[in-house]
């Protein structure tokens, strides 16, 4: 299971995608476009997931 916390990555926001690492990554790259406007890649997001691991 994979959490993505924004306030990990310099927001402060209470934002968690949590999850099987595909389905928390479509959920932040959604929020992080829609809430905070910036656009990541799934691929990107992916990296971020194995960074963590």
């Amino acid at each position: 299971m994979t959490n993505l916390k924004c306030s990990d990555y310099g927001f402060e926001c209470d934002f968690v995608a949590s999850g099987e690492p595909k389905k928390a990554a479509k959920q932040f790259g959604q929020h992080y476009e829609s809430v905070h406007g910036i656009e990541y890649s799934f691929e990107a997001i992916e990296q971020i997931i194995l960074r963590k691991s």
